[in-house]
């Protein structure tokens, strides 16, 4: 095994990213990548200082010939304990993830587009209905729509489902801490690469659909407009918020799958443990928000304005989870 390997070896065995490694190191994160990449040698000042934060010789770091022990040693928190051998993710493991990702993603998508604007069509078919400009009552209005709402959702769940059981199999990459064989994070790195403008593109676009999404709706309502107005207005606004989730999910989510296989940022190995312990609760919140939008806008039939509930709770999930990011912190620090 080479220098750059052992050393991505090391900070991935010790939970470390790029740029935690470059803090300890005092160089940037781009010098780490190049070491990494077998773009550079780091020199005899940096290497010393590796051997002692890795704990291990310089004889190891230096010479191919010496292989890590099969069996490894993770430090946290100044201690230390023993774990199993660690699955190796091959080169064609890898290439069928990324592939994977790439056909399931847009569905996947798709299938969030047509969940956020199920709606959309009852919205419409109400404000015709109430505009009277084809004589539709408002009972067949509701019927058409609510069979437009139920197609929609059953359709995003088959999509769900389908895309979900073919990416069921690369569950631990997200979730166990794992090493690539040789080449691999090359590879992967060269994806990252090729898609960072797209990507970049995306996020942006995703980002202002989205904020400016209640634009046409607000200056309409200050300029007086008829309800059906406002109703369809609302209509747009789900139609481009789902737009730019779709670009964060179809777009972003390969950007997202090169980071899990080189277990950096938020798939570090000591962010992965914490995801797990906060899983639970990220379910049970989106789901008790699912049933009290649809409880609410059922009961009450304003769609126009229950629609507010998701950027409440997106809100609210961001306390939510820091609390319990909390929780757990002080969980782990007992004795």
């Amino acid at each position: 095994m080479i220098l750059a390997d052992k050393i991505i070896y090391e900070r991935k065995k010790n939970g470390w990213s790029q740029e935690e490694l470059a803090d300890m190191l005092g160089v940037s994160r781009q010098s780490v990548s190049k070491w990494e990449g077998a773009q550079s040698i780091p020199d005899l000042q940096k290497i010393l200082k590796m051997a002692e934060l890795f704990q291990v010789s310089t004889d190891y770091l230096l010479k191919d010939e010496i292989e890590p022990d099969e069996r490894e040693i993770t430090y946290e928190n100044d201690h230390t304990y023993e774990t199993a051998e660690k699955r190796i993710v091959s080169m064609e493991e890898a290439s069928d993830y990324l592939i994977t990702n790439e056909q399931c993603l847009p569905k996947i998508g798709i299938g969030v587009f047509l969940c956020i604007t199920c709606p959309a069509i009852l919205l419409i078919m109400c404000a015709l209905s109430e505009s009277r400009m084809f004589g539709l009552r408002e009972e067949p209005a509701i019927a058409i729509g609510l069979f437009f709402l139920f197609v929609q959702i059953g359709i995003a769940v088959a999509l769900f489902i389908q895309q979900g059981l073919r990416l069921e199999r690369y569950d631990y990459l997200q979730k166990e801490t794992f090493e690539t064989a040789y080449g691999v994070d090359g590879m992967v790195k060269a994806v990252k690469a090729q898609q960072e403008h797209r990507n970049h593109v995306a996020l942006i676009s995703g980002l202002l659909l989205c904020i400016f999404s209640p634009v046409p709706l607000i200056l309409s309502a200050l300029m007086n407009v008829p309800d059906y107005v406002l109703v369809c207005l609302v209509a747009l606004l789900l139609f481009l918020v789902a737009l730019g989730v779709y670009l964060f999910i179809a777009v972003c989510g390969i950007h997202g799958a090169c980071m899990v296989l080189l277990q950096d940022g938020d798939f570090a190995p000591s962010k992965k443990m914490q995801t797990q312990k906060l899983e639970p609760v990220t379910k049970i919140y989106w789901l008790l928000t699912v049933a009290i939008y649809l409880g609410v806008s059922f009961a009450t039939n304003a769609w126009h304005y229950t629609w507010i509930i998701w950027p409440v709770a997106g809100i609210l999930f961001a306390v939510v989870h820091a609390i319990a990011e909390a929780i757990c912190g002080t969980k782990k620090e007992e004795p």
